[in-house]
């Protein structure tokens, strides 16, 4: 066994077409979350008589230099219409086939596939077209023009080996392809946890916001399979699963295993263009920056969360020195004890299910290696702004409201004290709310003056009652403006009811973290009561 020479290889080319010595090993493809088949891809094989197998590296660039490979593919093709025309429909999985350029330079290739693809009557969803991403470059509006011809056939286009040439993004920029297949030869050297696995993280991510769906060949190990599938990439093709086998035992296999249809691509709802988050120019990525709060972006399947995104509000808001790399590699559910996270897994499938805006609060504790471990309280607000399948991409605000939680369990405790020493001390008090005007009387207050449990526009009523007489009514309303404009404490002897009896009354205000003005605490004392 050797590999041929060029010559070779020209010579016997016909005679292995007619010969069967040109042959297609089919490599499945599996969701390495479910552990089931959802494709697969087309390999040409040659086995001459005398010189044995020849590996494609060696024969596929000679057929592309002398113009043979446009012949050779569209063989390949050929056979892979063949084997799905019988495999029953029940087990056909979708199979890509690889396209080179030389097939488009001077040929309808579309138009040729289409043919033979309908002369086996095989349904364009099982047949997925393969560019490489080098071929790619130097010949952008070829490409695009087969692209949009496959589109328009029904074809789905998968660009094979990204990453590995020197233009990727710019090839990936101007070519409307639906699958992205990253080669895990691009990790080689540095196993998962260097450079070139945050590259990948954040590759996937970015095809996610493409609305583009990825797939990972040369998969091997658990621990790569594990990785991706961390990363967001569930389908991988590799040793780790299966070899590239003939079709008489890829058809066993579909027969006997377990597979399933590829999860749909994300679809934005409400008219939002995903693409343009990544936009540093775009409006989207201004007010999710710089105008919205603290934000972030999270997908939720399954009873699994995975952030997406957060912005530097976020961050700070979160506080704990947490970054930004930090915070979307944590699991939120993981901060949360057992009912807490019921709160926010059961907030998330409200807004799944009714696609409005929901809210809820939940304490989290959180820990960071300078700062140790702290108990804090978040409210979000979460919309749904995608979904694929199972999957729904969330968009949430959040604040800590932690600050604000203890001040009102503070406050609340202090009014528990104050009202039960107001009725052993024969005292009227109220609690004034200073935005809603709203004020709260004590029992008391209900009992011998009839006021109901909230009384509005406060001190209007109490005005038009009697219980502030008229001539100290513009006095009680100056009052309550100088309370709303950050008074501290107020007092003063004032004739209270239509017997205007004299009374010792007193606000002192609450206020919150920025300095605003909460709440009002009112009491009344007779002054006959208070010279005794």
């Amino acid at each position: 066994m050797r590999p041929m020479t060029d010559e070779e290889i020209i010579r016997f080319f016909e005679m292995a077409i007619a010969g069967g010595q040109i042959f297609v090993y089919y490599q499945p493809q599996y969701n390495h979350s479910t552990g089931r088949i959802v494709g697969a891809e087309g390999l040409m094989r040659w086995r001459h008589p005398e010189f044995g197998l020849q590996y494609p590296v060696n024969f596929i660039p000679v057929l592309e230099k002398y113009g043979l490979i446009h012949r050779a593919d569209l063989f390949v093709f050929e056979q892979i219409c063949r084997f799905q025309s019988n495999c029953p429909p029940s087990v056909r999985i979708p199979i890509s086939f690889n396209v080179s350029r030389h097939d488009l330079f001077g040929h309808d290739y579309v138009k040729e596939l289409e043919a033979i693809r309908k002369k086996y009557d095989v349904p364009v969803k099982y047949l997925h077209a393969e560019i490489t991403e080098s071929s790619a470059i130097g010949g952008i509006d070829l490409f695009i023009k087969a692209i949009t011809q496959f589109h328009e056939a029904g074809y789905l286009v998968a660009m094979d080996d990204f990453g590995s040439g020197y233009s990727s993004l710019s090839v990936l920029k101007d070519l409307p392809v639906d699958i992205l297949k990253f080669d895990l030869q691009f990790l080689a050297g540095e196993g998962l946890g260097g450079r070139g696995g945050i590259i990948l993280n954040s590759a996937i991510q970015m095809a996610k916001w493409l609305e583009t769906q990825v797939l990972a060949e040369g998969v091997e190990t658990i621990e790569q399979a594990d990785f991706l599938k961390s990363v967001g990439c569930n389908y991988v093709q590799g040793y780790l699963y299966a070899k590239p086998m003939p079709e008489e035992e890829m058809r066993n296999l579909l027969e006997t295993g377990s597979f399933e249809t590829t999860v749909p691509t994300l679809t934005f709802i409400r008219g939002l263009k995903a693409q343009r988050f990544w936009n540093p120019d775009s409006l989207e990525t201004v007010i999710f920056n710089s105008f919205i709060g603290a934000a972030a972006i999270f997908s939720y399947e399954d009873g699994s969360i995975e952030i997406l995104r957060v912005n530097e509000k976020c961050v700070k808001e979160i506080g704990m020195n947490l970054t930004e790399k930090e915070i979307i590699a944590s699991n939120p559910l993981d901060t949360m004890n057992p009912a807490n996270r019921k709160i926010y897994i059961n907030t998330v499938k409200t807004a799944i299910e009714f696609g409005e805006e929901e809210s809820c609060e939940t304490w989290r504790t959180i820990t960071s290696g300078c700062c140790g471990e702290e108990r804090i309280c978040i409210r979000n607000n979460m919309r749904v702004i995608g979904k694929a399948g199972n999957q729904a991409i969330i968009y949430t605000i959040i604040r800590n409201i932690t600050d604000e939680k203890r001040l009102y369990e503070e406050l609340a405790n202090s009014e528990r004290r104050f009202r039960f020493a107001s009725e052993q001390a024969n005292v009227y008090a109220w609690e004034y709310i200073v935005d809603t005007k709203e004020m709260r009387p004590c029992f008391r207050c209900m009992r011998d003056l009839g006021l109901p449990p909230i009384v509005r526009n406060y001190p209007e009523p109490a005005i038009k009652t009697g219980i502030i007489p008229q001539d100290y009514a513009d006095l009680y309303r100056d009052w309550h403006k100088q309370i709303a404009a950050g008074a501290k404490k107020l007092e003063a002897i004032i004739p209270l009811t239509v017997g205007r009896i004299p009374f010792h009354v007193r606000y002192t205000t609450e206020f919150d973290e920025t300095g605003k003005p909460l709440k009002a605490y009112g009491s009344a004392t007779m002054v006959i009561e208070e010279k005794e």
